[in-house]
């Protein structure tokens, strides 16, 4: 692996665990009351349409990092539809 491979693996990991926190906050206190839906929601669109891009063009670092934030976003939407506001 090149420089240029690390660098994009290293940037879509860092950029895959920003919803890590948050996630691990509503999951411990059960609480998402100031998550706005839209936000969640925007994210989730984003992310589908930053994975048609990945797969469309073979890129490796755009795909892990957006399954990795599609699927904590799910989880924050999961949350924010089944705890008690």
């Amino acid at each position: 692996m090149n420089w240029i491979n690390f660098a994009g693996y290293f940037g879509a990991f860092l950029s895959a665990i920003t919803f890590i926190p948050q996630v691990l906050k509503a999951w411990q206190t059960k609480s998402v009351g100031d998550l706005s839906i839209w936000m969640i929601m925007i994210v989730i669109t984003s992310t589908i349409v930053w994975l048609v891009y990945g797969f469309a063009l073979h890129t490796g670092p755009v795909i892990a990092a957006n399954l990795i934030v599609l699927a904590l976003a799910l989880l924050l939407l999961y949350f924010k539809l089944t705890f008690k506001q």
